[in-house]
């Protein structure tokens, strides 16, 4: 069963199939905190993550860059008693570690979306490398549905699933990759990525199950 099945009507994940997975985002604050949840939800249950989300906005300052880039001892020691997020210490480093990239990022590029833009569109295993060597804790699944989630690769609804249509009228970056050699190439990749979801939600291994 696709998520695209599986998550309608369900009160956790519901409301994240069809108002935030695969939409385009572009705020900073809400991209560092769509990587944050990714980096926390590794060998958990997406479930586990989406009930504690609103826990996690709170425990990181709303997931304001500057503020987290800023975390400090006290701030880590503050996040690893929190019970209401995952108290796991190598996943709130890297969530620190990563704002603190993410201010590079924005004095180059000026906004994370503004980076990803620079590289997109880019085939997976190269985001994958891309963000091995700029982030911390973010390996080739973490890096996938990250980047599925926010609309850079293909793959998040079915073409039948009608929140599909919503996105697509939203022009996310997957869609209008330049030149028809790259948008069969996105096409490839969606249905590839689609493939690897289904097995992973049939594994009982998917981020979203």
């Amino acid at each position: 069963m696709s998520y695209c099945e599986a998550a309608p009507a369900h009160p956790f994940h519901g409301p994240y199939h069809d108002r935030e997975y695969g939409f385009p985002l572009r705020d900073d604050a809400a991209l560092l905190e769509r990587l944050a949840l990714e980096i926390n939800q590794a060998g958990l249950s997406w479930l586990t993550v989406l009930k504690k989300k609103e826990n996690f906005r709170a425990a990181f300052d709303g997931f304001d860059v500057d503020r987290v880039a800023e975390y400090g001892r006290r701030e880590r020691q503050r996040l690893l008693h929190d019970r209401g997020i995952i108290r796991n210490r190598l996943k709130v480093d890297a969530v620190i570690e990563n704002a603190r990239c993410l201010q590079t990022i924005r004095a180059s590029h000026g906004s994370f979306a503004g980076w990803l833009d620079a590289h997109h569109p880019l085939a997976k295993s190269d985001w994958v490398k891309l963000f091995k060597q700029t982030f911390r804790f973010t390996g080739e699944e973490i890096t996938a549905e990250f980047l599925m989630s926010i609309g850079y690769l293909p793959g998040a609804h079915r073409r039948s699933c009608p929140v599909y249509a919503r996105i697509l009228e939203l022009r996310p970056p997957w869609s209008i990759a330049r030149g028809d050699a790259a948008q069969r190439a996105v096409a490839r990749r969606g249905r590839a990525n689609g493939r690897a979801a289904r097995r992973r939600i049939r594994a009982g291994t998917s981020p979203h199950a």
